[in-house]
């Protein structure tokens, strides 16, 4: 199955991060992608959980977005933050409590960016869909 997409908009409450997580579950599921489960909603917590942290924009919201297409499962962070983009970095040492987010999640997909919107921007990453287990 192919061409499908789902998207939906969370409040940017600490809460939502788990429901974003919830909703790719379901949603995976629902197209009989399960074997990209543990991948899928890593990335999306990596990415809710960058949304929250650094996206103190115009809204209060993040729009998450799933998009099948062939070979590809799309997972997209949009939100209303529109002064910087994020950017790989390394942590400042074994005991920073952050920047491994975007490692995982360069780690986790076949590849990733972002893209500028108005306002804001989306942060998207591209799981491989394959007839086998992704790893």
């Amino acid at each position: 199955m192919s061409g499908r997409t789902s998207s939906t908009t969370f409040r940017s409450r600490k809460p939502s991060v788990a429901a974003a997580r919830q909703h790719v579950k379901a949603t995976l599921i629902d197209w009989k992608l399960g074997l990209l489960l543990d991948d899928a909603t890593l990335i999306t917590s990596e990415l809710a959980t960058n949304a929250l942290a650094h996206a103190t924009g115009i809204g209060d919201h993040f729009t998450l977005t799933l998009r099948r297409r062939p070979g590809i499962l799309a997972i997209e962070v949009a939100d209303s933050y529109q002064w910087a983009m994020p950017e790989l970095r390394k942590p400042d040492g074994p005991l920073d409590p952050s920047g491994r987010g975007l490692i995982l999640v360069d780690a986790l997909s076949a590849n990733w960016g972002v893209r500028p919107r108005d306002p804001g921007k989306t942060v998207w990453a591209h799981l491989p869909v394959t007839a086998t287990a992704p790893r």
